[in-house]
């Protein structure tokens, strides 16, 4: 346990497999995502960063958005994928100063970090996974702004918009009906902000801010959906983690033919399921007395209303051929926060 889950735990969050599973009430928690605000650690998520003068031009031939694009004042979902453009990553990218980040799910980090690395060549850059010299927090809901004015005087209005202060960088992430931000700070300021912020917010683990990110329509790659996806079939086109101008990158041969020849056939759809199992991301879907799979689940977890809210990528065509079921519960959908024309 490093130092930053023991000032967890002494304020009585549960830790497993070195995230934050809890504060002693998961239920209690989903709710305060609903009805008040919430303060989150990210620690299930690692941080890569890339340093040196090669560093943008590298990483604009590794993933699917323009990472030329990005100031220092935004941020913007990105895919890495393999030659046959199939997903192995997602990642959240920003610049701060003279490098790039990268975030990405925690258990890929360690085998990406070593996959681009192989990649560099002659190229002038560092990789390096910084994530326990870096505490990220979500936060989100009704008095986040009030909390995080605090500490920002000038919050980003603008989805993706940066902006930061000697206390470290806010990020304005995709949300549902309520705002979402990332807070991204050293060790040095981290224990004072979170004190802070917990005057105002419910802190939460994990599953509270997984199914946060399902409402915003957010898609993740989980070492059960590794190479399962093109890019468009979880929707990054429509989240803008695609840009379609750039050039050449891996698998963009892939992702460009689905785009200019419309053959988007399968896309990510928001669900909710009943039952006592939650279903895990790779998990078929089906449609109701149907044997072959027309789906996988991207994204689960609790749902504040009892159940499962997931994101399930399934055939476009089989939303109209029946009812959807995963693990024997059927699949309930419900509308994206985003359109998919």
């Amino acid at each position: 346990m490093n130092n930053w889950h023991t000032f967890l735990a002494s304020h009585g969050a549960v830790i497993h497999e070195q995230e934050v599973s809890h504060f002693g009430d998961l239920q209690a928690e989903l709710s305060a995502t609903v009805t008040n605000g919430i303060l989150a650690d990210l620690s299930h998520l690692s941080l890569l960063k890339l340093s040196g003068e090669d560093a943008a031009s590298f990483l604009q031939g590794q993933v699917t958005n323009d990472v030329k694009q990005l100031t220092g004042d935004n941020s913007q979902y990105a895919g890495y994928c393999t030659p046959k453009g199939r997903l192995i990553a997602l990642f959240l990218t920003y610049r701060h100063g003279d490098s790039l980040y990268l975030q990405l799910d925690k258990r890929l980090a360690e085998a990406i970090t070593k996959r681009l690395r192989m990649y560099v060549l002659r190229s002038k850059v560092v990789i390096e996974d910084i994530s326990d010299n870096t505490v990220r927090m979500g936060i989100s809901g009704k008095s986040a702004e009030t909390a995080l004015s605090g500490l920002f005087p000038a919050l980003p209005s603008a989805v993706h918009e940066v902006v930061s202060n000697e206390k470290g960088l806010l990020i304005r992430l995709p949300a549902g009906p309520v705002p979402r931000y990332e807070l991204i700070s050293d060790a040095a300021h981290a224990e004072n902000i979170w004190q802070q912020l917990r005057q105002q917010l419910e802190p939460v683990g994990r599953n509270a801010w997984e199914w946060l990110e399902i409402q915003a329509g957010v898609p993740d790659i989980q070492p059960g959906t590794q190479e399962e996806f093109v890019p468009q079939m979880v929707n990054l086109d429509a989240l803008g983690g695609i840009n379609f101008k750039k050039g050449c990158y891996t698998g963009q041969e892939i992702v460009a033919r689905t785009h200019y020849l419309g053959k988007v056939k399968r896309r990510t759809q928001l669900a909710h399921l009943s039952g006592e199992r939650q279903p895990r991301p790779g998990d078929d879907v089906f449609v109701e007395g149907g044997n072959e799979p027309v789906g996988k689940i991207v994204r689960s977890a609790p749902s504040p209303a009892g159940g499962f809210d997931v994101l399930a990528e399934v055939r476009l065509e089989s939303l109209e051929a029946g009812k959807l079921n995963c693990n024997g519960s059927p699949l309930v959908l419900s509308p994206l926060p985003y359109n998919l024309d």
